[in-house]
């Protein structure tokens, strides 16, 4: 144990810094000085009938390495405390009324965040007999993140353009 507590302090820290990526734009006027959500944001996270790939990647924004929450960004347990929902996977046909629900259970101002391509355009499970349609199809969305997933860089670059950071 000693030995290694001696390699901890010898080493030091060897972490480095996320990098800033140049991802993935809002689709509206979400980069200028107006918007209602400047500062920091309570995100609450959906699933509407994804792999689960794009939830591996959006966890990992929120981990140590990529640490999102540094930029004022946090996620929340309840839809009535979100400023933002994030959505994941092509809305399944069970899942539509349930996402409906919680959009109207969020306090205006309030955007929504389609997070992969499933959730932008039903990406591989288009046309699938369970699919109802994109999260645009049935929500108003006002920021889309691509890639199959994307990328923890990606959805830090997001975010931080939502805050306004």
């Amino acid at each position: 144990m000693l030995k290694l507590l001696r390699k901890i302090v010898r080493t030091g820290r060897v972490t480095e810094t996320a990098p800033l990526s140049t991802g993935p734009r809002p689709s509206h006027s979400l980069l200028g000085a107006a918007d209602p959500l400047h500062g920091s944001v309570q995100i609450r996270q959906v699933d509407a009938g994804s792999c689960n790939g794009c939830e591996a990647e959006f966890a990992a924004a929120f981990g140590p390495v990529y640490d999102v929450e540094r930029f004022g960004v946090r996620l929340v347990a309840s839809p009535r405390h979100a400023d933002a929902l994030v959505v994941t996977g092509p809305v399944t046909r069970n899942m539509a009324v349930p996402l409906v629900k919680t959009f109207e259970a969020t306090p205006g101002p309030k955007l929504v965040i389609a997070l992969g391509d499933c959730a932008r355009d039903c990406g591989v499970f288009a046309g699938g007999y369970g699919v109802a349609g994109s999260v645009a199809d049935v929500l108003p969305v006002d920021v889309e993140i691509p890639g199959c997933p994307p990328t923890p860089d990606d959805i830090v670059a997001a975010l931080r353009r939502v805050v306004g950071r």
